[in-house]
């Protein structure tokens, strides 16, 4: 078969650019098609092995982070890729819609949905356009014209693979689309290896891109209030904290680290004492299975595809309301060594990256 592989952007490096490398890993020849790539970005320098094909828009919707504004746009940015020439078509699809193509008579497309594109359908997003009315009025305009596009985009595809059952709810509910669960790739083995001899030590973590809706802002004052040390490993992205609000908010006990590789990474997830899952509807959530990999529990909030990965009282623990007083209490009274590391490696092994590449493969054989 001749595959394609199709992606939104490359430029942050998170869980829906580990499912495409994954992806790239099972058909090493199929070129990736995406919007746009910054070729100096996390993203941008994992891929740069690949065969990236960028779109004629690519130029300007890169240049000052115009993709978000200009997001009008995407229909164009899709309609010009043809892939008449290809057998088999899979995009992975997030916020930029990252469907609408020219296709050929033939040619199938599998779409692995991480999410219907949040702020179309009223979910909470990374940057809080809601909080300033010139934005919210121009944001507003465009979404009206972007949902009947998602919608019908959506019934172009043939198969739909997505990441969780919570996701799968979307799909049906916004696309009347039925759709086969693969839960995303997460690397187990590097992971355990790396961290089979490490100990735990006192403090809590938080690995995420710096954006609203991840729950950063809630850990660091209620480990303020918890008086508990707290690491936070990722790097900002978006306009909300431009002028460094979390700066402002770090306390003695709260530490930075910024983007780390994942060496160094896997290195604090086995060396935390417990790792925070804190998204109120996350679409599932590779962090905390990646943390259950290297032994560690996980406090999640009771919601989106944590309830899936997270076992209540063998790997972890659930909080109930997005407060302060309530993720401190949490913190204050957790007890760590009530849980054993093998039952949270053993939980994340269902999750592992040589479950999803026999899964996809499995998949595309029977479907494709």
């Amino acid at each position: 078969m001749k595959v394609a592989l199709v992606h939104d952007y490359l430029r942050e490096y998170g869980g829906a650019e580990r499912v495409l490398m994954a992806l790239h890993e099972i058909w090493p020849e199929a070129p990736i098609f995406t919007a746009f790539q910054r070729k100096n970005s996390v993203a941008g320098k994992a891929f740069a092995h690949t065969k990236v094909k960028e779109s004629w828009l690519a130029l300007l919707i890169k240049y000052q982070n115009l993709y978000s504004p200009f997001r009008f746009l995407t229909p164009l940015i899709w309609k010009s890729f043809n892939f008449k020439d290809y057998d088999l078509v899979i995009t992975s699809a997030s916020w930029y819609i990252t469907r609408g193509f020219r296709l050929g008579p033939k040619t199938k497309v599998i779409c692995y949905c991480h999410t219907p594109p949040r702020y179309l359908y009223g979910y909470p997003t990374s940057i809080e356009w809601r909080r300033y009315w010139p934005i919210r009025i121009y944001a507003t305009i465009i979404n009206h014209f972007l949902r009947p596009y998602d919608y019908q985009s959506a019934q172009q595809v043939d198969e739909f693979l997505v990441n969780s059952q919570n996701v799968a709810n979307r799909v049906k509910k916004f696309y009347g689309r039925d759709s086969t669960i693969i839960y995303p790739p997460v690397e187990v083995k590097k992971i355990e290896q790396a961290t089979k001899n490490l100990k735990p030590q006192d403090y809590y973590l938080i690995a995420s891109r710096l954006v609203g809706a991840k729950g950063i802002e809630l850990a660091i004052k209620a480990a303020k209030k918890a008086k508990v040390p707290l690491k936070i490993i990722g790097e900002p992205v978006g306009m909300y904290w431009i002028g460094g609000k979390l700066e402002k908010l770090k306390t003695k006990g709260v530490e930075f680290l910024g983007w780390i590789p994942d060496e160094e990474l896997y290195h604090y997830y086995g060396q935390c004492k417990t790792f925070l899952a804190l998204e109120t509807d996350a679409d599932f959530g590779m962090t905390p299975v990646e943390a259950m990999a290297a032994g560690r529990p996980v406090i999640a909030f009771r919601g989106g595809g944590y309830l899936e990965s997270v076992i209540e009282g063998k790997t972890g623990e659930f909080f109930d309301k997005q407060t302060v007083a309530s993720l401190a209490k949490v913190l204050r009274d957790f007890k760590p060594k009530k849980y054993k590391p093998k039952d949270c490696r053993q939980q994340a092994r269902k999750f592992s990256k040589e479950r999803f590449k026999k899964e996809i493969k499995e998949f595309v054989k029977n479907h494709a």
